[in-house]
């Protein structure tokens, strides 16, 4: 997870660039993230990592910390639940721990 391993190549980095300054993006992930993936030229292992919420995977591939930080966010508390959340998730991904329960999201 070193800076010199960032792959700027990972199409990943846009998708997050986008979400995070496009509220309707985020609005229309939220309800059909298949749609909003599709539209990405994402490699198979990008995309799994995503569909499968595993940071660890994405690191490994290359993805900037900062921006998983921002994913995070956006996958697990999108403002509703806080950053804490969010960080907890991202920390059991990393981990390769089951994902604590967000309170009021039921079972992943």
């Amino acid at each position: 997870m070193s800076l010199e391993n960032i792959n700027r190549a990972l199409v990943s980095h846009d998708l997050v660039q986008d979400l995070k300054w496009n509220a309707d993006l985020r609005r229309e992930f939220e309800d059909d993230q298949a749609a909003v993936l599709d539209r990405y030229d994402l490699t198979p292992a990008e995309r799994q990592a995503i569909e499968e919420r595993d940071f660890r995977t994405l690191y490994d591939l290359g993805f900037h910390p900062y921006l998983g930080a921002q994913f995070a966010r956006i996958l697990f508390a999108n403002n509703k639940s806080g950053a804490t959340s969010a960080v907890q998730m991202l920390l059991a991904s990393i981990r390769g721990e089951s994902s604590p329960q967000t309170p009021g999201t039921g079972p992943r």
